[in-house]
């Protein structure tokens, strides 16, 4: 079922018969036997008569439909600011060397915010100077705008996710946003999706098999929902880069079996999958909080960096576990075990 079908396949169910999504024609196929849309739907049924290449559709009645609008709506934000500052480094290097001089110690948010305060005036100029000190002013303004319409829509998504699921939120490496990706890729029917090796497929995981006679090789996926994908992606990086336990030693332990970084994140993806996977099918009812946390550690007498420490954590993490900002229910355990051992020491 094509994207211009979506209605039409809503009302269709709502009929109650059945309603699938079919592949798109195979591209040789296509060239053999030409394009046009009663070619199409004859193709579209027999796909369906036969049950192959066939996939239960998303119902897009619930709230990740509204997750949907956001991220899309924030997908243009975010291109938008990028395309504004692009164009503000440009008009940097080609301005008025008086220009160049105001801005050239200036970088990012501070650059931005000292573009926007300036007042070269709106009236017409055919001094360059002028012009560009206005076209630079302007651009600072609509990146600042985007960034408010970004910092919105994230806390919508942020509401939104954690009525819909908010354990989600509570694994480590995911944000609002890679948590809204993850979801919209399952729909609002991710037991549509029968295996987590469906969902490994879906966001483009799964290894392809490419064997031949008493060779057995699989190569990479470049299929799939190529955000679902990239949110995988990002979960990866975001859990090296803080060190998280699990995750550093499993990297340890595949390379010293011979993986090289990049498969062993290929696995790793793979891994944050069918986790994904299993929440998305059984999300949680409440959101974990460890709001107990902090005054169990200072009735005890330990300070938030040392039981960071003993955890191999960074304490900011813990604090925004503390004070509820970031369900973490994994790190959550762990403190509470790591405070029970140390309440008899203690007492001693």
């Amino acid at each position: 079922m094509l994207e211009f079908g979506v209605g039409a396949g809503a009302d269709l169910e709502s009929a109650e018969p059945l309603v699938g999504d079919s592949e798109r024609q195979d591209r040789r196929a296509r060239r053999l036997r030409g394009k046009s849309d009663p070619l199409d739907a004859h193709q579209a049924a027999v796909t369906v008569l036969a049950d192959t290449n066939t996939a239960i559709p998303k119902t897009g009645d619930g709230a990740v439909e509204s997750i949907r609008i956001l991220l899309g709506e924030r997908r243009s934000a975010a291109k938008a600011r990028a395309q504004a500052m692009n164009q503000i480094h440009a008009l940097l290097i080609t301005a008025p060397e008086l220009v160049r001089q105001a801005f050239r110690a200036l970088s990012g948010q501070r650059l931005i915010r000292a573009l926007a305060k300036t007042r070269p005036g709106t009236s017409a100029s055919a001094a360059a100077e002028v012009v560009a000190r206005q076209t630079l002013r302007r651009l600072a303004v609509r990146h600042l705008t985007m960034q408010a319409e970004i910092d919105l829509i994230e806390q919508q998504l942020d509401a939104l996710i954690r009525q819909v699921n908010p354990a989600l939120l509570s694994l480590s490496g995911v944000g609002p946003v890679t948590a809204a990706t993850l979801l919209v890729a399952a729909g609002d029917n991710p037991e549509r999706l029968a295996t987590r090796a469906s969902f490994a497929a879906l966001a483009g995981v799964a290894p392809i098999p490419a064997s031949s006679g008493q060779r057995t090789r699989h190569r990479l996926s470049r299929g799939g929902n190529r955000h679902a994908n990239a949110a995988l992606h990002r979960i990866v990086l975001l859990r090296m880069r803080h060190r998280e336990p699990r995750t550093m030693a499993y990297f340890e332990r595949r390379r010293a079996e011979g993986l090289t970084d990049r498969d062993i994140m290929r696995c790793l993806k793979r891994h944050i999958a069918n986790q994904i996977y299993a929440i998305l099918l059984h999300p949680a009812t409440d959101n974990p909080v460890g709001s107990e946390l902090r005054a169990r550690r200072q009735q005890i007498g330990v300070s938030i960096s040392v039981l960071a420490a003993s955890l191999g954590v960074p304490y900011q993490r813990l604090r925004r576990l503390e004070i509820g900002t970031r369900a973490d229910p994994e790190l959550e355990q762990r403190a509470t075990l790591a405070l029970a051992r140390l309440r008899p020491t203690r007492a001693a």
